[in-house]
């Protein structure tokens, strides 16, 4: 019988999901992070990064066999079909390593994960909190963090779950239109009450 309870953590791209994750580690919280998984895996040339090559091309590879992210991005995010296609080959790797970590973990711990539920890793959380903002919020941090120009940055909120599933989906929604004090505020209190149901 596992000694921890697993929280998912998901939200929309822009939505402020990271800055949630960080405030939930300062606050005690053990945090593992989706997209920390995915770096190690595209840290080199692993049986992922092969798979997503004979997918996408092998162009889509740095000279030391490592994904070129912004390119994969680009063919990924091109269709909702290609991002389901990269899905379906990363989510098992990913999820793979999550069981790993999760291995001795006891008290709350938190799955930071975009694509909580196109990886289907939903069903193994006792509570899933979502975060969302504005389409156009969104769209301008999208632009300001990745570099992106508006049509880039579109296609990559199009391609994701829009605002409706998350909070038909989400057992909690953070809604991120505000400053960072606001949000930290929510997330710090969210935190508390996580730590008082296990202690």
């Amino acid at each position: 019988m596992r000694k921890y309870k697993l929280i998912g953590l998901t939200g929309q791209s822009g939505a402020g999901k990271s800055t949630v994750a960080r405030i939930f580690a300062d606050s005690g919280l053990t945090v593992i992070s989706a997209d920390e998984i995915v770096a190690a895996l595209y840290s080199k040339k692993t049986p992922c990064v092969k798979t997503i090559a004979a997918q996408f091309g092998d162009d889509v590879l740095n000279d030391d066999g490592t994904p070129n992210r912004r390119l994969l991005a680009q063919r990924a995010f091109a269709s909702k079909q290609t991002t389901e296609l990269l899905n379906s080959i990363v989510h098992p790797f990913v999820t793979a390593e999550l069981f790993a970590r999760l291995r001795g973990e006891h008290g709350v711990v938190v799955y930071d994960a975009p694509q909580l539920f196109e990886s289907g890793a939903d069903v193994i959380c006792d509570m899933i909190i979502g975060v969302t903002a504005d389409e156009g919020i969104r769209l301008e941090r999208i632009m300001q963090r990745d570099g992106l120009c508006a049509g880039d940055a579109r296609k990559r909120i199009n391609a994701q779950l829009d605002e409706k599933f998350f909070r038909r989906s989400c057992d909690t929604i953070i809604q991120n239109n505000g400053d960072i004090n606001g949000l930290r505020a929510a997330a710090e209190a969210l935190a508390h009450s996580l730590t008082e149901e296990v202690s």
